[in-house]
């Protein structure tokens, strides 16, 4: 068998390894973008609005839940929305308002929750015989559609003759239950008005 016989019979692999080589090359380049493009994956916001404020209603056409922030930044990679010194005002024509105010805030990628963090301050406005009422704690799930909130965290509730401190709450605007969770402790002042 000559050199030249021989070649006639790998010569239809030559194309075949020319094509191996060619897909080799091809997975080798694919593979290299998604690792770039995994390590080059950023958390910047996608929209940023400055003085942001958002009024939603209910079904009668009033007002209903009051959300604002200094600014409001998007983000695509985790769709979560960040908020600078929020501020939320549920309102109820058969409840007084109450209103929410933090250091920070973040807003569920459906927008049915609110989270607010450092230095919370929730104010019930008085109605009735009723005192006003002040909450203070460092963080507070807030879900608006229900009238409900609670933290896992040390709260301080002040009214016009109690102070509680306590850790954990969860608050429902709707029945106006609020229980305190654990550790709680109490000073009444009577006659205080």
């Amino acid at each position: 068998m000559t050199i030249a016989s021989r070649s006639r019979y790998w010569l239809p692999l030559l194309p075949l390894l020319g094509l191996l080589a060619f897909v080799y090359w091809l997975d080798k380049q694919v593979q290299q973008e998604v690792v770039a493009g995994i390590n080059n994956q950023r958390h910047d916001p996608d929209g940023i609005m400055d003085n942001f404020s958002a009024v939603k209603m209910d079904m009668q056409g009033a007002p209903s839940t009051l959300l604002s922030a200094k600014q409001l930044r998007h983000y695509p990679d985790h769709d979560t929305t960040e908020l600078e010194l929020p501020r939320l005002t549920m309102l109820n024509v058969e409840h007084p308002p109450v209103h929410v105010k933090a250091a920070r805030g973040n807003i569920s990628s459906r927008g049915d929750e609110v989270v607010f963090q450092d230095n919370v301050v929730v104010v019930r406005e008085s109605a009735g015989t009723q005192s006003a009422m002040t909450l203070r704690t460092e963080y507070l799930r807030v879900l608006p559609n229900k009238d409900w909130a609670n933290t896992d965290k040390p709260v301080t509730l002040v009214d016009a003759s109690n102070t509680i401190h306590a850790v954990g709450m969860e608050m429902d605007n709707k029945t106006r239950i609020l229980k305190l969770l654990s550790q709680v402790r109490s000073e009444h002042l009577p006659n205080a008005k």
